[in-house]
């Protein structure tokens, strides 16, 4: 009898199983596993909803590093303007010799993809502690790139492909990092110490995004501005108390993307817009009050580039996934802030799957999804790529002294000109050993921060040398 209904269950299983598959390959979204590949794409991680609980209380450990004696500062994600743009005061060398340029300290971190903020004399970097579960918030001498201190806190995250991939905010007194896991800590920038910390999941009801956070917190004044796009799209805490200044509800429910917050002016306000799940929202910096939302622009599947700020209103998305790109326009809607679209862009002209493009001197420059560096105006017309034999792959890129510097997936750095004229490389060497060089860039005093999935580097990029700084 038992043989019976064993050979009975086990067609039967079959047939489902069939069906189900049939099911899939007719209705289901069969364009998932293929698309090109980004961060997390092996993987989702754990359903976050799952672990709201037990209170998680963090340690401070203090190490022999120093800061170095320094002024610099490279305060948070895309630096001090939000716009990926440095001045050096000092000059820069404009060719590099066949070996780089000189290497002045390198660490090992957990795999990810967080790059650094830097701020008298230090380096501040999230970072996961693999070994012991733990997320690591760090802080190192941009000397030497010896430890100063540490704040951790138990939290288990499952490989997804990296797993720290946010830039924490600093200040002279305060530093705000947000955890892969949507954890919000804020410390005392110089000691370490613990101020206030929220569980955005725990307490905001904030769906963890797919492949964990990468939302970037900015502080403004005395408040930092996080969108937990849980029961409130968008929050302006206290830095000393940690109290809600502010918050915009969310009754839609979008949820966090992997993209960040921009601050722009515009009739006299100061607005900031933040591409959610479903769409863009406009949100009063003074009074959270939600000026406009709209699905003018979405993307589907990861939404990671920063809309970039043009001046006059005019603001610029850009997107992976066949999103291609958008000009799009504030205006003064009967008194308050509206925004509409003005142009859309072909992908093949140019979007962007993960680095937020950078506007300088009236032009955009990024890199395509087929890995051309591109030069557009403000128009959306192309004034020149790179070529196919000049490509850059999903790695990082800013601009110092009016060059642009470029990583590409392996590590190798170039430095271009930023200009109309045409592409023009200047420099080029391999900093790095990969893979996946992908984190955001930093500089200061003439150091320059990368890193790949396992390890970051400080870079001399001076002219005539750091010498014994």
């Amino acid at each position: 009898m038992k043989d019976f209904f064993i050979s009975k269950l086990i067609p039967a299983a079959v047939l489902v199983g069939s069906v189900v598959l049939f099911l899939w390959l007719v209705r289901g979204d069969r364009t998932s596993g293929f698309s090109q590949r980004l961060p997390g794409l092996d993987g989702r991680p754990e359903n976050a909803q799952a672990e709201i609980a037990a209170e998680v209380v963090g340690t401070l450990e203090t190490f022999d590093g120093a800061a170095a004696e320094l002024n610099g500062s490279w305060p948070c994600f895309r630096g001090a303007n939000l716009d990926i743009i440095s001045t050096q005061d000092m000059p820069l060398s404009q060719s590099w010799p066949d070996h780089g340029p000189p290497l002045l300290w390198d660490i090992a971190l957990g795999e990810g993809y967080a790059g650094a903020a830097v701020h008298k004399g230090r380096v501040y970097i999230v970072d996961y502690d693999r070994e012991n579960q733990k997320d690591a918030i760090r802080c190192l001498s941009l000397a030497d790139g010896e430890e100063i201190w540490r704040y951790s806190y138990p939290i288990n995250i499952k490989r997804n492909h990296g797993m720290s991939r946010t830039v924490p905010a600093v200040n002279d007194n305060f530093l705000v990092a947000l955890g892969p896991k949507c954890h919000l800590t804020c410390l005392d920038s110089m000691t370490g110490e613990l101020i206030w910390k929220k569980n955005l999941v725990a307490e905001f009801g904030t769906e963890v995004p797919q492949w964990y956070a990468g939302q970037c917190p900015i502080i403004e004044g005395d408040r930092t501005i996080i969108a937990p796009a849980g029961t409130c799209m968008m929050m302006a805490i206290d830095l000393i108390t940690g109290d809600i200044i502010w918050d915009t509800p969310n009754p839609d429910d979008w949820d966090m993307t992997h993209s960040s917050i921009l601050p722009v002016s515009f009739m006299g306000k100061d607005v900031y817009i933040y591409c959610a799940s479903r769409g863009v929202v406009g949100i009063a910096a003074d009074t959270g009050e939600l000026l406009f939302k709209t699905d003018m622009w979405r993307i589907r599947i990861a939404n990671v580039p920063s809309p970039v700020d043009l001046g006059g209103g005019k603001i610029f998305f850009s997107g992976g996934y066949n999103a291609g790109s958008m000009f799009a326009q504030l205006y003064d809607n009967e008194g308050s802030i509206d925004i509409k679209p003005i142009l859309s862009i072909e992908a093949d002209t140019f979007g962007s799957a993960q680095q937020t493009p950078v506007f300088f001197e009236g032009y955009i420059y990024g890199v395509r999804p087929d890995g051309q560096l591109v030069c557009l105006d403000t128009s959306g017309r192309v004034i020149w790529t790179s070529s196919s034999n000049e490509k850059f792959g999903l790695g990082p890129y800013m601009i110092i002294n009016s060059n642009l510097y470029l990583m590409n997936d392996s590590g190798v750095v170039t430095i271009a000109a930023a200009q109309p004229a045409g592409y023009q490389m200047l420099a080029r060497a391999k900093l790095l050993e990969g893979p996946d060089s992908w984190a955001p860039m930093a500089v200061a005093d003439g150091r320059l921060l990368l890193r790949d999935m396992n390890r970051m580097v400080c870079i001399d990029i001076t002219e005539g040398g750091l010498g014994d700084e």
